[in-house]
Parts: structure tokens; C-alpha cells; sequence
């Protein structure tokens, strides 16, 4: 008789977005002084792979957690590179790739002067064309979660008040998948920057239960007057970000319907803000996931100490860490502790992926890992010695 082997084909997380290819080549000098007739002397060039598909996905494949990758390439050579640099990371994760005959996959050029701010010469390719149909039915089959990254950059997905994005996340809802969305922050006064977010929030967030973006696109996003403002005074931008603020903007998130906010605060660690039990019930979530525990919560945790060598891929570093700690059954702050940690170790290393480390390992750092410690002034909150992080006037504790 004939044997058949029944295949498991579940996994864990879909990531789906941006993908594209970084070129970097290594800049010996900060003369980058572009002239007609001028050549500029450049040293070996790095290919990574850039965008959330990749970032969050190969970072969550790191930490042991089966990730399917659903981004989009051209039919051309960087195509053929993003699916070789990805299938290095491991067999069979470039599967999900959407093939677009005839498009041109996304690039962008890293320029990294010495002692200068990096600049980003960027194609937007086929991610400019991507839409809900390209994840297909099967993509989202025996998954647990989708995470959507970067659709600030994604032509299609932001036009129309996001109704290709609220199709896609109405899509995977009705799968019985619990869903993620995170951004990127667009060029200032560029036409994505420009679009109504509020009513694109309101059209989709109702379908994201986590939602987690950096304190910078959302102030971009919606409150361009606070972002000039707070930009024009000089210094860091996220030095002069109040927690009442970050509190403003989580309270009006979850009243536009997301369940449970994270937002990404740099060097200054990671907010956590969620909504109220009977919200949270409402979620497809699994067994493990312990609704008492998460509702009702506002946290803010500073980052660990580590040597920075670059921030590339932080926050989507951040997010696996959250993602795989929620479906792994984690209480919230443990979850922020592990988003917090996989985040450190990712910005250890200069690209976006090669600092992430397995779980066990990263766990077993954090053992005895110190913090950043910075005060927080701000009324209403108060120190927890125990999770080494800050509970704010919102929490129900």
C-alpha cells in the first residue's frame, strides 16, 4: 500500500511588507561631495537584505519561532540575490516570496560616511505595487499571528485611506489569525507623509490587535505641528518626548481600536500600553495568552546597556522579541523585558539581523544584564523593582 507523509505546514508568524535590497558600500572618507566629472572612491560593498519581511522575519526565525515571509521581488538580479541572502538564514524560508514577472525589485544605497548621518538613495520597486492579493489564502493557512510591516512605504497600501491594508487585515481576522502592524517613517512633506493617517488608522486599526510603531512616525503621522515643534528645538528629538505625551498618543491608538500598543522610544527604551479586559477577550488569542494579565497595562522599560555598533533594524528586532514572548504565553512585562533584549542584541552588530541571537541564549543574558537607568519626571509614575521598569498613572495595578 501506499505511504503517504502528511507534511506540517503551520508556522507561527506571516511577516509581510516591505522587503528590498540594501547595497552598502564601505566609504573610507566623509568627502561625499557629488560634482559632475567627480569620482568617488568607494570600498567593498555589502548586500543585506532590508525592509520588515526581512528584518522581523529572519530576526524571529533566530529566536526560534517558525516564520513564513511574504514580500515582493522582481524577476531580476537583486530579486535572485534577496531570495539567495534570505535562504541562507534557512531552507525554505524564501518559499513565500510573491515573484512579480517583469516589476523591479526594491534597493536602496547606504551611504555611511564616517562621523556623518546616513544617507539612503532608494528604489521603491514592487513594493510600490503590492496589494492584499498578493498574500494569498494559503500564505495565512496554520498560522497563529500576520505582521504587517512598513506600509508608509508601500504606494498602494496607504492610497485610498488604507482599504487595500483593511482588506488584508479583515482577511487575516476571519483566518482566526491574531494580527500585527508596525511603520516606517516616510520622507517629511513627501506624499505618503502627507496622506489623512487618522482616518487610515481609523479604517484598519480596528483589526490590529498590536500595534507598534516608533514615537516619531507618530508624531509625524498625527501630530505634524508637535513633531516641528519638538524637531526645531534642537538636540534629540526623543529627549524632549514627555511621557503625558506618549500617554496621548497610546490613549487615542487604542481609542482608534488597536488592543495593545508598543512604542518604540530609541534610546529610551519601549512604552507598553493595553486596553481593558473585555476588549482583550474579544481577541482570537490562544490558550496561553492570559488576558487578566495583559489588560489594563502601561509600562515603560529602559534598554540595556550594550555598545551600539548601528541601530539599523532595532525596532523591528523589538517587535520579534514581543511577538514570539505574546505567543509564547510571556506576561507583559516579561515580553517587554524580551523585546527590550532581542532589540540590544540586535543593535551589537551594524546590520539588522546578524546581532540576534537564539532565545535560550539571549535569556540566559538577561540574567544579569543592566539597564540604561534614566529617571522618568513625570507624575504618576512609579518604579517596579521587581521588572526593573516604570508603571504609569494608567496601569490598573
Amino acid at each position: 500500500g501506499a505511504s503517504f507523509l502528511i507534511m506540517d505546514d503551520s508556522v507561527d508568524i506571516v511577516v509581510v511588507g516591505h522587503l528590498c535590497l540594501d547595497l552598502i558600500p564601505r566609504l573610507s572618507n566623509s568627502d561625499l561631495h557629488f560634482a559632475p566629472g567627480r569620482m568617488i572612491e568607494l570600498g567593498a560593498a555589502t548586500f543585506v537584505t532590508g525592509g520588515a519581511v526581512a528584518n522581523t522575519g529572519l530576526a524571529l526565525h533566530t529566536l526560534g519561532m517558525r516564520a513564513r515571509l511574504v514580500g515582493k521581488i522582481g524577476d531580476d538580479l537583486f530579486g535572485t540575490a534577496v531570495r539567495q541572502i534570505i535562504t541562507a538564514h534557512g531552507a525554505g524560508l524564501a518559499d513565500d516570496l510573491v515573484n512579480a514577472p517583469g516589476e523591479a525589485t526594491s534597493y536602496t544605497i547606504v551611504l555611511s560616511p564616517p562621523n556623518t548621518d546616513r544617507m539612503f538613495l532608494y528604489a521603491p520597486g514592487c513594493n510600490a505595487t503590492f496589494r492584499a492579493d498578493d498574500v494569498p489564502d494559503t500564505a495565512l493557512h496554520g498560522a497563529r499571528l500576520m505582521h504587517f510591516g512598513y506600509p508608509t512605504l508601500m504606494e498602494r497600501m496607504w492610497q485610498h485611506g488604507g482599504a487595500e491594508l483593511a482588506t488584508l487585515f479583515m482577511r487575516a481576522r476571519r483566518h482566526g489569525l491574531l494580527t500585527s502592524l508596525d511603520l516606517a517613517m516616510p520622507e517629511l512633506d513627501s506624499a505618503p507623509a502627507r496622506a489623512d493617517w487618522r482616518m487610515l488608522f481609523a479604517a484598519v486599526l480596528p483589526f490590529v490587535d498590536l500595534f507598534m510603531p516608533s514615537v516619531e512616525e507618530l508624531l509625524a503621522l498625527l501630530r505634524p505641528t508637535t513633531f516641528a515643534q519638538l524637531a526645531a528645538a534642537g538636540g534629540a528629538l526623543l529627549d524632549r518626548v514627555t511621557p503625558e505625551l506618549v500617554s496621548d498618543l497610546s490613549a487615542e491608538l487604542l481609542q482608534l481600536g488597536a488592543n495593545i500598543v508598543m512604542i518604540k522610544l530609541g534610546h529610551r527604551g519601549l512604552y507598553l500600553r493595553t486596553a481593558a479586559a473585555e476588549t482583550l477577550a474579544s481577541m482570537r488569542h490562544g490558550p496561553s495568552f492570559d488576558v487578566r494579565a495583559w489588560a489594563s497595562r502601561e509600562r515603560w522599560i529602559a534598554p540595556y546597556d550594550v555598545q551600539v555598533a548601528g541601530t539599523t533594524g532595532a525596532g523591528d528586532a523589538a517587535i520579534a522579541g514581543l511577538l514570539m514572548a505574546l505567543l509564547r504565553g510571556m506576561p507583559p512585562d516579561a515580553a517587554l523585558a524580551a523585546a527590550s533584549a532581542v532589540a540590544a542584541c540586535c543593535v551589537e552588530a551594524s546590520d539588522a539581523t546578524s546581532g540576534v541571537r537564539p532565545w535560550p541564549q539571549t535569556q540566559a543574558r538577561m540574567a544579569n544584564w543592566t539597564r540604561m537607568l534614566r529617571r522618568l519626571d513625570a507624575p504618576g509614575w512609579h518604579w517596579d523593582a521587581e521588572y526593573a521598569l516604570w508603571v504609569g498613572p494608567h496601569d490598573r495595578s
